[in-house]
């Protein structure tokens, strides 16, 4: 039955390339072949990032991919989300293998949640924890809604904005663990260390990041890119 109800939306609803929208000749991969070739992979150094003992990138943050994410985030796409969460696994086991034993999420306000019906990073965190065989533990919660980072241009006004704006719950989850904490863009850093100050007060004995994508270091305008980084 399940099979039959697939296959009548396929045939309404065709499968499409979740980078470059194309049709897709093999319905059972997300992308197509070209797609799957192009992918940016991330080769730059990875920033580092304040209260964090590491992070690891996924790809570079432009052209299709980009786009891609866009329509994830903004667009109601949130199934892209399973499948960006499922690449994002595999950079966390080629980098960040045995330092951590818990895995978070960077979490948006609950206005921007109602507003958009979906948390993006929550979505990523549950896909790559699922790949990496854990389970996503809730640890913070944005307790001001701010206006998005990526309305600000210096690394300063965006660490000001965020600024006290997470809380730590279920603290006695937190005490003592080695966690990951994963959130969708990098960018100057100043999310991702608000998020990780927050665990460490809590009692974190370290936090590591993973960042779906981030913008290549030769185009950021900010001198500092290389020892803050942000989502």
């Amino acid at each position: 039955m399940l099979k039959l109800l697939q296959a009548a939306l396929d045939l309404l609803y065709p499968p499409k390339c979740i980078l470059c929208r194309k049709l897709l000749n093999d319905v059972t991969q997300p992308l197509c072949p070209g797609c799957m070739q192009a992918l940016p992979d991330y080769t730059d150094r990875v920033p580092k990032v304040r209260f964090t003992a590491g992070g690891a990138v996924m790809f570079f943050y432009e052209g299709t991919l980009r786009e891609s994410f866009l329509r994830y985030k903004f667009g109601g796409l949130s199934f892209y989300g399973r499948t960006y969460g499922q690449w994002l696994s595999t950079v966390i086991r080629a980098k960040l293998s045995g330092e951590f034993d818990a895995v978070t999420w960077v979490p948006v306000s609950a206005a921007r949640r109602f507003r958009r019906g979906y948390d993006q990073s929550q979505i990523l965190c549950a896909a790559a924890a699922k790949a990496l065989g854990l389970k996503p533990q809730r640890m913070l919660r944005k307790q001001i809604h701010t206006p998005p980072q990526s309305r600000l241009a210096h690394a300063e006004q965006r660490r000001a904005n965020v600024s006290n704006a997470f809380a730590a719950v279920h603290v006695q989850d937190i005490r003592g663990r080695r966690i990951l904490l994963i959130d969708d863009i990098v960018t100057t850093g100043a999310t991702i260390s608000e998020c990780a100050r927050t665990l460490r007060m809590a009692g974190a004995e370290q936090v590591v990041y993973a960042a779906f994508a981030a913008p290549r270091i030769t185009q950021t305008k900010d001198e500092n890119y290389g020892n803050q980084t942000d989502s």
